[in-house]
């Protein structure tokens, strides 16, 4: 009998683990590894002490709470504009719902600083740079270097500066960059050096990487929830909402206006006026040169750059963000929230979890997702370096053994949790047909690599 009651009660612990929400249990969790980054002018990585990724996940009825250093497992920096800032400890709780509703009353538009919250514990803002125009001075005003906007800090502007291509000097090979230690993302947080058309030499430089790395052939993991509690998902998604059809690029709905002057908001209404249309001020510089326009396809996102539709992890439906790129993979506007929410934002960061809560523990016999098709060796045969590059999202501890054909190990490394890239200097080791052997735990199977000389 008791031997019964103890099958039944592991049956139900095991049942309430396997039903937690996506909110719980897609968070990267972490409390031993430790985070590096690149100082301006040095290519060798310093390490910051700072643990990566989410330190603990616990949850109630109504919440998720997640406590995040705000340090991926990736490296960050160097920012090339100047930004004396490195990436730091946030020390961050983030309070996100788990029945997340639609606004129904006034639109709630973005803000400066957070607007959601990566899956790795990385924040995630808005378009903005807190840049504008001033129409009086006729010159920029906000931001390091430009003198105060009218009204101050917050106050709105009529034309107001992209951060994508005007602090693109300054982000990282992970195209993050941080404001007074707060490390973030405004755009997919996948590398430049994996985009079909590279925007930045950055990653030649200083080897770092990104969250996941976008596969066409994939549905995009789930990668951040928005500080009104709906899902983020990358660049890829299914063709219709309901879930069927192929997997295909989801796309923005905006697109830059038909303009040479700047005297009008998108909306048709007048503007102050802005700046010329000129190599210095081109269109796209501006957030207010996008106009949204409804389409048909389903594939294209509504005006807050989301969509209802169903998800590997939402099999019933959500409404769910996408990080929005174009045919070349580059980050396409309003690359992932914006310029208003679908939901009711509030400001998620808290000191404390007042309630009563229930700490989530990732399960250790998850399905593997390990797969050898996900696997890119280059330059296969090598001569110096291999770099192995992990497709999807990585959320487990990927070792890899180089051996020899007599099964000897010359050396190992391993490919952390909310990164997707390891390098091998082979430069000492003889000419030869070696094995790349790869496990995550569950899954193992090895890749011939030739070096050469």
């Amino acid at each position: 009998m008791k031997k019964s009651i103890l099958i039944i009660l592991m049956s139900i612990s095991l049942l309430g683990q396997s039903q937690v929400s996506p909110a719980v249990s897609s968070w990267l969790q972490n409390t031993t590894e430790t985070g590096f980054y690149y100082p301006k002018g040095n290519s060798t990585l310093v390490a910051n002490s700072i643990l990566v990724n989410c330190q603990k996940v616990e949850y109630s009825a109504d919440f998720v709470y997640v406590t995040a250093t705000g340090i991926p497992s990736y490296p960050t920096g160097p920012f090339s504009d100047g930004n004396p800032s490195q990436a730091s400890n946030q020390n961050g709780i983030y309070k996100i719902p788990l029945s997340p509703t639609a606004n129904t009353g006034n639109l709630m538009t973005t803000t400066g600083g957070n607007v959601g919250i990566f899956i790795n514990g990385v924040a995630l803002f808005d378009y903005r740079d807190g840049v504008s125009w001033n129409p009086t001075t006729e010159a920029l005003c906000g931001g390091p270097g430009n003198p105060p906007c009218p009204g101050g800090m917050g106050s709105t502007q009529d034309w107001n500066r992209d951060a994508i291509p005007a602090e693109k000097e300054g982000f990282d090979c992970a195209k993050g960059h941080p404001a007074m230690g707060n490390y973030h993302h405004h755009q997919n947080p996948s590398a430049f050096k994996l985009d079909l058309e590279t925007t930045s030499e950055i990653c030649n430089l200083y080897d770092a990487e990104g969250l996941y790395a976008i596969d066409s052939n994939s549905h995009s993991p789930l990668i951040g929830y928005a500080y009104d509690g709906f899902p983020i998902y990358g660049a890829y998604g299914y063709a219709k909402k309901d879930g069927t059809g192929d997997v295909v690029r989801i796309k923005s709905g905006y697109s830059l206006r038909s303009i040479t002057i700047r005297t009008t908001k998108p909306d048709g209404s007048t503007s102050d006026a802005g700046p010329p249309v000129d190599g210095t001020y081109y269109l796209g510089y501006f957030r207010e040169d996008y106009e949204f326009k409804s389409n048909a396809d389903e594939a294209y996102l509504d005006e807050h750059n989301g969509r209802f539709c169903v998800t590997p992890e939402y099999p019933e439906g959500t409404y769910a963000y996408f990080c929005t790129v174009d045919e070349n993979w580059n980050s396409a506007y309003p690359y992932a929230i914006g310029p208003t929410f679908y939901g009711v934002r509030v400001d998620r960061k808290v000191n404390t979890v007042a309630e009563a809560t229930t700490v989530y523990t990732p399960s250790t016999n998850a399905v593997s997702k390990l797969n050898t098709n996900d696997i890119t060796l280059y330059p296969n045969p090598a001569t110096d370096l291999i770099a192995i590059q992990l497709n999807g999202l990585n959320t487990s501890n990927v070792t890899i053994r180089l051996i020899d054909l007599m099964g000897r190990e010359i050396s190992q490394t391993t490919i952390r949790p909310g990164s997707t890239i390891a390098y091998y200097d082979v430069q000492a080791v003889y000419e030869g047909t070696y094995l790349l052997e790869f496990t995550d735990g569950n899954t193992t199977f090895s890749k011939k690599v030739v070096i050469t000389r």
